[in-house]
């Protein structure tokens, strides 16, 4: 049974740039939710309770958004709008929060690696806070599924486009059953040539916790940092490995463009918002003078 889950959101955010220069990229609104409540909630579906979040500097914001704020309950609680006032109480009922601060810019592995006393032995969940899933089960819960069969670390991939695989880690794997894979490699950011796969990370791992000693002895790689891609890696040859190729959708908000599409995505998956932007699409083509 996974217990515990850890979220890595401690990350600069600079191709989100002026955006995120007071604000961790973490909170950046998806239409009225920040993107890290919808990581939290996935976990919290999955059945986790107790949640770390890995934050930095100038990441306060992530913790003041899940602390209770007592005078903005009052003031909805006297103005009777009860389904707002629920909204924000449900948002520090939900999961028990824990917050770490990663000092330095050290990388996902350094970060993860913060967790070890938080872990334990027990195995846990890591969730990218800058990732959001559209998926009919929890993709944590897939990989939870995954762990429960055979007992081992359980890394989420989907298929990305030949020419994007640069800009992930990427697992090379033998099928072994319906959307799963016995990993025989693990390559961070690979270049041209480096790797024939198109199975990239998806931002989503159920880890033992052996992968505090690897990390522990990895040596920082891509961008001076400690990457966690490496410490798994490391770890292959005396502890196998699964990938689950996820059922859904996973939404980045790593840069301006896919951060755009992830908003629009998700206007158009609620009926009160999808007829405002398709209206909003053909009045300004209609501008331009496109048809």
């Amino acid at each position: 049974m996974i217990r515990k889950a850890v979220i890595p959101a401690a990350g600069a955010g600079t191709r989100l740039l002026p955006a995120t220069k007071a604000q961790p990229k973490e909170m950046l609104p998806i239409l009225d939710t920040p993107a890290i409540q919808y990581v939290v909630q996935e976990a919290v579906d999955s059945g986790i309770q107790d949640i770390l979040i890995v934050t930095g500097r100038e990441k306060r914001a992530i913790e003041d958004h899940f602390d209770r704020n007592h005078e903005l309950e009052s003031h909805l609680a006297r103005r009777g709008e009860e389904d707002a006032l629920g909204s924000i109480r449900e948002l520090g009922e939900s999961a028990r929060i824990h917050y770490i601060r990663q000092p330095t810019q050290a990388g996902l592995g350094d970060a993860v690696g913060l967790a070890r006393a938080f872990v334990g032995d027990e195995p846990f969940a890591v969730l990218l806070g800058d990732s959001v899933m559209d998926a009919p089960v929890p993709v944590t819960m897939q990989l939870m599924e995954a762990y429960e069969q055979h007992r081992r670390s359980v890394i989420a991939v989907e298929s990305v486009r030949p020419d994007q695989a640069g800009r992930y880690g990427i697992v090379e794997g033998t099928p072994m059953g319906p959307r799963e894979f016995a990993i025989d490699r693990l390559v961070e950011k690979p270049r041209p040539g480096e790797s024939d796969s198109n199975l990239a990370i998806a931002g989503r791992y159920v880890l033992t916790s052996d992968v505090f000693d690897a990390l522990r002895t990895t040596r920082p790689g891509r961008n001076e940092e400690v990457q966690l891609t490496d410490a798994l890696a490391s770890m292959l040859g005396h502890l196998p490995m699964v990938a689950v190729a996820i059922e859904g959708k996973r939404f980045d908000l790593g840069n301006k463009q896919d951060y755009l599409r992830t908003v629009l995505a998700f206007a158009l998956m609620r009926e009160e918002y999808a007829e405002v932007v398709w209206e909003a699409v053909a009045s300004l083509r209609a501008e331009k003078g496109e048809s």
